[in-house]
């Protein structure tokens, strides 16, 4: 009886470290999938049949063990949905952190600087980043437009324009709120207060910023542009600007005629003083920078001179000897 006492601890002392080992295999040696696997987990997916797929794919080794592991951890049901990839070696305690973690793969949404709330919502529905008549009511729904903290009729401006990743199948909201997140987080304290010193509140900041982004894309004629606006605003002149003359009409073809700048709109700033009514387009950093830190100069107009850059005037006179001087080079094109 002894003999198979001492028989019985020797095998269980054996069996230990041979358990061991294959519970050390099961849940931290990293498994190499035979190819890239894709899985999508739905919302609401159980740990059961992810740990399934997962081990069916060839991702682990063993679905019991993910399982096991996910219980101790008290994670079963933190898995997030989304689009996972596996490729390199990885193992179970590694692949749960990822399913913990929502470490999805990631899809980009460019868009640029200068673009209209028009433009962005094409371009997000183009690129299937949700339906764009949803879209279009969500950027003036008012309760939606308050609840992100924004004072104004529609998402105009507000909007960043950036590239984004972020998971696929996020819905329009998320993806709007996420952009307008991404403006607040460079709209800083410091430069809010150096808007508040010029007079201006953070619409009319971002309404100046619009006209700017549109008229120049050379981001060291920005603060020139500034000043033009500025000193016309203190001498209370029409700011006189084609952008948002073009931003008003309806339909706009391309070609910008005297009725166009002759028709009353809320944007015509040639028949209005002061600002317009709200922002023109989404303007990137450089121009919200440009617009609360305009340069020292007294010029009072700007006209192209067709190389992408502009002319700068201080009197109506030096104006319009560049604009005849651009006439001509136009002519000669």
């Amino acid at each position: 009886m002894r003999r198979y006492f001492l028989w019985f601890v020797s095998f269980v002392i054996l069996l230990i470290p041979a358990l061991a080992f294959i519970f050390y295999a099961f849940l931290f040696s990293p498994q190499s999938p035979e190819k890239l696997v894709q899985i999508q987990i739905q919302s609401g997916t159980g740990l059961n049949k992810v740990a399934s797929e997962l081990q069916a794919t060839g991702v682990i080794r063993s679905a019991l063990a993910l399982k096991l592991l996910a219980r101790w951890n008290q994670q079963s049901g933190k898995i997030q949905a989304g689009n996972y990839q596996f490729k390199n070696p990885a193992s179970p305690r590694e692949i749960l952190d990822r399913l913990i973690q929502g470490d999805v793969e990631k899809v980009s949404l460019t868009i640029p600087e200068g673009f209209t709330l028009q433009q962005i919502i094409a371009r997000m529905a183009e690129k299937g980043f949700g339906k764009q008549e949803k879209l279009s009511k969500l950027v003036y729904d008012t309760n939606f437009i308050q609840s992100l903290g924004i004072n104004a009729e529609s998402l105009e401006g507000y909007l960043f324009p950036e590239t984004y990743l972020f998971a696929e199948g996020i819905d329009e909201k998320a993806l709007l709120k996420m952009m307008v997140t991404q403006f607040r987080s460079y709209v800083d304290s410091e430069l809010m207060r150096d808007a508040e010193k010029l007079g201006l509140t953070l619409h009319q900041w971002l309404t100046l910023a619009s006209i700017i982004e549109k008229e120049t894309g050379i981001v060291e004629e920005m603060p020139l542009i500034s000043s033009v606006f500025h000193n016309r605003l203190k001498r209370n002149i029409p700011l006189q600007t084609d952008p948002t003359v073009i931003y008003g009409i309806k339909d706009f073809d391309g070609n910008i005629t005297r009725k166009h700048l002759q028709t009353p709109t809320p944007y015509n700033t040639y028949l209005n003083r002061g600002l317009p009514p709200g922002p023109i387009a989404s303007p990137g950093l450089a121009a919200l920078q440009a617009a609360v830190h305009p340069a020292e100069t007294n010029f009072l107009y700007f006209v192209a001179r067709g190389d992408g850059g502009h002319t700068f005037s201080k009197t109506l006179k030096e104006h319009n000897i560049a604009v005849r001087e651009y006439l001509k080079q136009r002519r000669r094109k």
